[in-house]
């Protein structure tokens, strides 16, 4: 079950970011890509929100700190972007992705953005965490979480599974649970959406 959404979800991401941004194909892909990881998550087996021990000892959910691990990845990605607008091919490559943000309306592609990082999250460090839960899960979930961004063939969007698919595996970890890797990812995919686009076009026109 999870091999073989593992391959679909990568292929419809790739067809996903090869339709015409703000089409409805793109739209209707994107949703597509969604439903197959949180399907395929929820088909894998129960999943498990996870809890966190204060210094006094207690369990509760976590929310705040992975809320906080969201606003700092966004700021470190912030930083990447400045950097790579001094390198053309990662300049491109930003670009390429954020050019989704900036044809589409802003709710559609807000909403289509978080129902995809939840997706993500039920599968990859739910289904997938699991099913590998022997054999190194943070680094096996971030691999294979890195592999399926291959197929859209851009090198900043490989990048950023990387790295943050390694954060969500240790928060993952971590918790025992998905419910801190989801607030963090959501966090983040909403502060990239909202502040990365300016940085960019502002990167495009240059100085002054």
């Amino acid at each position: 079950m999870v091999t073989g959404v593992s391959v679909v979800g990568a292929g419809l991401l790739g067809a996903s970011l090869s339709a015409r941004p703000g089409s409805p194909a793109f739209y209707v892909r994107s949703i597509s890509v969604a439903a197959t990881w949180t399907a395929g998550g929820l088909a894998s087996g129960p999943l498990h929100r996870g809890w966190i021990q204060s210094r006094d000892g207690r369990f509760h959910r976590p929310v705040v700190t992975p809320f906080l691990t969201g606003v700092g990845a966004f700021a470190f990605f912030y930083g990447c972007a400045l950097v790579a607008r001094r390198i053309p091919f990662l300049d491109e490559a930003v670009a390429r992705v954020l050019v989704f943000a900036d044809e589409g309306s802003d709710g559609p592609v807000l909403a289509t953005a978080l129902v995809n990082g939840i997706g993500e999250e039920v599968f990859f460090r739910g289904a997938l965490y699991a099913s590998v839960r022997d054999r190194h899960p943070v680094v096996t979930s971030t691999a294979i979480y890195a592999l399926s961004t291959t197929t859209t063939r851009n090198p900043a969007l490989v990048i950023a599974a990387t790295l943050m698919g390694l954060l969500f595996g240790l928060q993952r970890r971590a918790s025992g649970g998905i419910q801190a890797p989801l607030i963090t990812h959501l966090t983040w995919s909403t502060l990239m959406l909202r502040y990365l686009p300016p940085l960019v076009r502002r990167g495009q026109r240059g100085p002054g």
